[in-house]
């Protein structure tokens, strides 16, 4: 990546002395959140740390308070917005830690929670990337995530959103890392080429986390570690594109042909009920969807560049990877009613029966 087209801005942690831990924030117009993020942050880092914040061109002038309010962080001031992964790549970049560790800018962190997740790290040099246990900041009792899952057809949720703390108090291995608060070596995000700048937003995490898993190594929650998250469920205008084509984007490059073309049926049904989900909920967004397709046309190509480098470097069978995901879709997580228990009954068996199907045939 380009470094020149970057301004930074850099006040030492320590002097002579290279970090052991990076934690990497990247931001667009967040200062709201940054300012009660970042104490929690250094506060709770060990010595040998750096704190890096990547401004994606914020018009909150977040950039010059950061330079002013927090000299000991690194700033990365971008000339525009060059979305999360993309950022998170600019980040690490600069960083000189052993360890990466990529938090959310609306979050607040406990005491403990780096070390929780480095231990989990050190235990197993195949534990290649951990995620922290994340808690609704306004219901610190109720989860966020702990971790993510993954259904057969690539569409990701929160795992134990809406439960409580003490519902998840085990190590885990998970399907997915949450892109809200995780850490990583600097070896492990240098061999899978960190996250791939295409995605520019949503499911960035998700394809760090198959293409981790593809390459050998465990994706873990470590209950140890944990985050306050602010968040709220919301469907921004181009929230169902990027998630629709990322989906795509991560299930071309990551599956073997004979598993896309035995995956359709699931694949076609899925297109289904997301196009129902659209349909009822997002009226005004529908034209997202067909964005989509048309972008995975338009860019086939660096698609099909970004599929050589996951396949070159891919250790798992897709059929291991299959079995990790769910066959239930948390139709719940849109909302509580008579539809999503009717959907449930239409569509759990079938996508659990051509699970068990695909696993009967798949042995690559």
């Amino acid at each position: 990546m380009d470094k020149q087209a970057e301004t930074t801005t850099f006040q030492a942690l320590s002097v002579g002395i290279l970090p052991q831990i990076s934690v990497i924030i990247v931001n667009y117009n967040g200062w709201a959140d940054l300012k009660r993020c970042l104490p929690s942050v250094l506060e709770s880092l060990p010595e040998n740390s750096e704190v890096i914040v990547v401004d994606n061109c914020s018009t909150d002038g977040s950039a010059e308070l950061i330079e002013h309010e927090f000299p000991a962080v690194h700033l990365i001031s971008n000339h525009d917005n060059k979305g999360f992964g993309s950022g998170n790549n600019i980040g690490v970049s600069y960083s000189t830690g052993e360890y990466l560790i990529f938090l959310n800018p609306d979050t607040i962190v406990a005491p403990g929670w780096v070390e929780a997740m480095l231990h989990e790290l050190e235990a197993d040099s195949a534990n290649g990337l951990v995620t922290a246990k994340i808690l609704m900041l306004d219901e610190p009792q109720k989860v966020n995530t702990c971790g993510n899952k993954i259904h057969l057809t690539g569409i990701t949720l929160c795992r134990g959103v809406g439960q409580t703390s003490n519902d998840f108090v085990q190590t885990e291995e998970v399907g997915a890392v949450s892109g809200a608060a995780f850490a990583m070596r600097r070896r492990v995000f240098e061999e899978i080429q960190g996250f791939d700048d295409m995605l520019f937003m949503y499911m960035d995490d998700t394809d760090l986390s198959w293409r981790a898993r593809l390459a050998g190594y465990r994706c873990l929650f470590a209950p140890a570690s944990v985050v306050y998250h602010d968040y709220r469920l919301h469907f921004g205008p181009l929230k169902t594109f990027y998630q629709e084509r990322n989906r795509y984007v991560m299930l071309l490059k990551s599956l073997h042909w004979r598993t896309l073309f035995l995956l359709l049926p699931a694949l076609l049904l899925a297109e289904m009920i997301t196009w129902g989900f659209v349909l009822v909920r997002q009226k005004h967004n529908r034209s997202n969807k067909l964005r989509a397709y048309w972008w995975i046309v338009e860019h086939w190509k660096e698609i099909m560049t970004g599929r050589q480098s996951t396949q070159a470097s891919r250790r798992l069978r897709d059929r291991e990877l299959l079995a990790s995901c769910q066959y239930e879709l948390e139709f719940e997580q849109t909302g509580s009613s008579l539809i999503t228990r009717l959907a449930h009954f239409v569509f759990d068996p079938f996508f659990y029966l051509y699970q068990r199907l695909l696993l009967f045939i798949i042995r690559w």
